[in-house]
């Protein structure tokens, strides 16, 4: 591409050619399959690794709750759960493979160029300065001609971004010299175009992300008819675990989670690359606030304070209408007055007390009768009346629970 010549003392800036940017993965994955499949294999691989702590109870002394209360409290079969993460992931897919359509490649080629470009209007920029001094009573011109020995970049600035001494030749046929940056001009430059842009692209991601999960998820809770049909599936965990952290209502989970993370990443004009990391993150967070654990050396447990420990509060009874905020931070809950402010330690020991004790009663009971583990009349694994595995029992308390924590 032609290279733009210096105009009114700037230095020129230098050509570029556009080329498309490598895959990251180019022996085994394009990145358009790869940002597809790369959050879900995130979300699998650190569920995993919670489950694994889970079964082998690996880190008691960090649990939220106790086995006896996954086992008594959820209202929901770990293999229900799984077909409908499963079902969930696969339309997130879809819609991945949509919103990479929408998206032409990724070039590259012209960093260079946009960063001497950055440091075009940092010198342009410094042209306000002698008025800015002159306003405050300074005289700019005399500072910048006494500095001028001791501090030359320096004087440069104050004199409005003139610096005479700073120049490049052309080119070698002509020998002619032209303006050139000075180098903490680049080092910000620099700075603004690899770091507090991508920074904020980034936190306009988040907070879009925050502030459409939030009123819709206290939107759900609040309108009786989305809760009843969409967001108590999720409620039937009442004790999460990390690959519990997709169960939704397939229409819930497209609304509150896929739309939400693509307008997200639209909102934020990231590049294809910068969206396929931020959604990796996205769901590596999410995973890790279902997980049940309060690890202390769990990174993503201390980049905020939304974390497993405070998201878990909502999936109580007593806490189901505070901690909407999710994934990411907690400001809309400490604006709208939504957060939790009891005392959270002392429900959570009635809890577990209350779980263990069904547990002895069950046993007891069990024992009484002559029918280990609680079966009876032959009927295993509380098969009875030809409810196999107590379905139909587990539907009816379902819909019990699911309208009395609503109301």
């Amino acid at each position: 591409m032609a290279n733009m010549t210096s105009v009114s003392g700037l230095p020129p800036l230098p050509t570029y050619e556009l080329r498309p940017m490598p895959d990251l993965l180019p022996s085994f994955i394009s990145d358009f399959w790869l940002s597809i499949i790369a959050p879900h294999i995130a979300y699998w691989a650190v569920s995993m690794f919670f489950h694994f702590i889970d079964i082998f109870d690996l880190f008691p002394q960090y649990r939220l709750h106790t086995p006896d209360e996954i086992a008594q409290r959820n209202l929901v079969s770990r293999w229900h759960c799984f077909r409908d993460v499963i079902l969930e992931q696969i339309i997130q897919i879809g819609t991945s493979c949509v919103l990479n359509l929408t998206e032409s490649q990724q070039m590259i080629g012209r960093e260079d160029y946009d960063v001497a470009v950055w440091a075009t209007r940092i010198r342009l920029a410094q042209r306000a300065l002698p008025a800015i001094l002159g306003a405050l009573g300074l005289n700019a011109a005399s500072i910048s001609k006494n500095m001028a020995a001791s501090h030359p970049l320096l004087a440069g600035a104050l004199a409005g971004g003139h610096y005479p001494f700073l120049t490049i030749q052309l080119d070698g046929v002509s020998g002619g010299q032209v303006p050139a940056f000075a180098m903490w001009e680049l080092m910000v430059a620099k700075a603004i175009y690899w770091v507090v842009i991508p920074a904020f692209q980034v936190w306009v991601a988040l907070a879009f992300m925050d502030t459409w999960q939030y009123f819709w998820h206290r939107a759900m809770h609040v309108n009786k008819w989305m809760y009843t049909h969409w967001h108590a599936r999720h409620h039937r965990l009442y004790v999460p675990y990390a690959y519990g952290a997709l169960y939704n209502h397939p229409v819930e989970g497209f609304i509150l989670d896929t739309l939400g993370a693509a307008l997200a990443y639209k909102a934020s004009f990231m590049t294809p690359r910068m969206g396929m990391y931020y959604f990796v993150f996205s769901m590596m967070k999410t995973v890790d606030d279902h997980c049940g654990y309060a690890l202390p050396w769990d990174p993503l447990q201390h980049i905020t304070s939304n974390n497993a420990a405070y998201h878990d509060i909502h999936h109580q009874s007593w806490g189901i209408k505070t901690n909407f905020s999710q994934p990411f931070f907690t400001i809309w809950d400490r604006w709208l007055n939504t957060r939790w402010e009891g005392d959270a330690k002392l429900k959570y020991e009635r809890t577990r007390a209350t779980a263990a004790a069904k547990k002895v009663s069950a046993a007891i009971n069990g024992k009484a009768n002559g029918t280990p583990n609680g079966k009876a009349n032959g009927t295993p694994n509380g098969k009875a009346n030809g409810t196999p595995t107590g379905k139909a029992k587990l539907r009816q308390s379902s819909s019990r629970q699911s309208s009395r924590t609503q109301r």
